[in-house]
């Protein structure tokens, strides 16, 4: 049985998380984003390294790095129910330990197959971590700041991309050795999780000190509090869009993680501490973006706007500003127009990642580890195929056509981005109800 879901009043403006425990959570969570993109993209600095000593090509370098986005989109929505029946505390101590334990495993590698083993296991255990992250937020973060919160973490995300290229190179540069970059990085991810552990807790009414203004802020008990059965069609229906979208933004996303550092060595001949500064202060424009688009499109909302509207004109300034941005390194450039073009491009790319991960929280909140696996899924298979293609490519053509195929990609996504229409889910009773766009207006 659909029935629609009745209006809620949009606050006048966000929740605050000054003073609140959400606060310190969603600190804590910030923690996670910036290590886990430390981790996933510390062997992109190391990379010519380490193509240097095990004597790669560029397509097998890109294979390697590919190995962690298999598994890693196999199993986003496998991985985002089972965070959901464990409870993000203890999935999210279990994930975080085991990504140490393959980001320590990279710096032990000999060749080919053990270090493509690396990074297989790294996707593997990161598949669940931010659907488990999104449940958690789903859980403490009122809904009028789904955005705001999504935005924030994920602008960590970005600083953790800024930060890993000079840490990775001060560590090189120090130890005259590759390796030991590993080795510090995976000690940051045991180290959270043992904080995580001791500290968080799934259900905010057991958190110590909480008080009854806060949980008042918070989503209703039964979206916190129960999980009723997954309705894996209505909800596939709603997401999928979504994901093609996240395969778009993800594609080219994967294109700055992997070959912003060899594309700067290898065009311009710039050694480790000139790229890692270079690609610092491209990432860096990221940082920015995230929040931004967040906050945008949740003050659409608070001022009226209906979710989707907001969501979707972001989405499409955000593709369309990285596509024209972009343009410029389809025809070649001097470095100092590809690191601004690139900077750029990296900032509009970025005001999409809040909304897409903010659109499981606005369409199934009861499900949104499930949901933001779905849409992740999309990210996690542009993770396979784009380092392969755009590494192939290179070696075959240079550089200009495989930015070329990126800039076709945000287009196609832009325009799937503005056509479509996902609605909110709820269980109430044991029944499904689905929203319908109109009921969504003042909903995050």
């Amino acid at each position: 049985m659909t029935t629609a879901t009745p209006a809620a009043p949009s606050p006048a403006k966000g929740t605050p998380f000054r003073g609140r425990i959400r606060g310190k959570v969603l600190l804590l969570l910030c923690c996670m984003y910036a290590i886990s993109y430390i981790d996933r993209t510390n062997i992109s600095t190391a990379l010519p390294h380490i193509t240097e000593d095990f004597g790669f090509s560029e397509t097998t370098a890109g294979v390697v790095v590919s190995a962690f986005a298999l598994p890693y989109a196999l199993l986003q929505v496998f991985g985002g129910t089972i965070s959901e029946k464990a409870g993000p505390r203890r999935a999210l101590f279990v994930i975080t330990v085991l990504w140490g334990v393959a980001t320590l495993w990279t710096g032990l590698s000999v060749g080919f197959w053990t270090l493509a083993a690396a990074p297989f296991l790294l996707g593997l255990t990161e598949a669940a971590a931010f659907p488990a992250a999104t449940q958690a937020m789903s859980r403490w973060i009122p809904r009028d700041r789904n955005g705001f919160a999504q935005g924030v973490v994920h602008s960590a995300a970005r600083l953790g991309n800024a930060v890993a290229p000079l840490l990775v190179a001060w560590v090189i540069a120090a130890t005259g050795n590759w390796r030991w970059a590993f080795v510090a990085t995976a000690l940051l991810s045991v180290v959270w999780a043992l904080v995580w552990f001791v500290w968080f807790r799934d259900r905010p009414e057991a958190a110590k000190g909480i008080t009854d203004a806060e949980l008042s802020e918070l989503p209703p008990v039964e979206t916190r509090a129960t999980r009723p059965p997954v309705p894996w069609r209505q909800l596939a229906r709603q997401i999928l869009p979504v994901t093609f979208v996240d395969f778009g933004y993800g594609w080219v996303l994967w294109v700055f993680l992997t070959w912003i550092p060899t594309f700067l060595s290898s065009t311009y001949g710039l050694e480790i501490g000139s790229f890692a500064w270079f690609t610092s202060g491209v990432l860096l424009a990221g940082v920015v973006g995230d929040t931004v688009g967040g906050v945008l499109s949740d003050r659409l909302i608070h001022r009226g706007g209906d979710t989707r509207h907001a969501r979707r004109v972001v989405l499409v300034i955000g593709l369309g500003g990285s596509l024209v941005c972009l343009l410029p390194l389809v025809f070649g450039q001097g470095l100092a127009v590809a690191t601004v073009a690139l900077a750029l491009s990296f900032f509009f790319l970025e005001l999409c990642n809040a909304n897409l991960w903010a659109i499981p929280m606005d369409v199934a909140p009861q499900w949104s580890g499930t949901a933001s696996g779905f849409t992740n899924t999309g990210f996690g298979i542009a993770g396979v195929v784009s380092p392969i293609v755009f590494g192939a490519l290179i070696d075959a053509s240079g550089w200009q056509l495989p930015f070329a195929l990126s800039c076709a990609l945000l287009a196609a996504a832009a325009v799937v981005a503005w056509l479509m229409d996902p609605k909110r889910l709820t269980s109430v009773d044991g029944r499904l109800e689905v929203g319908t766009p109109s009921s969504e207006r003042g909903h995050a």
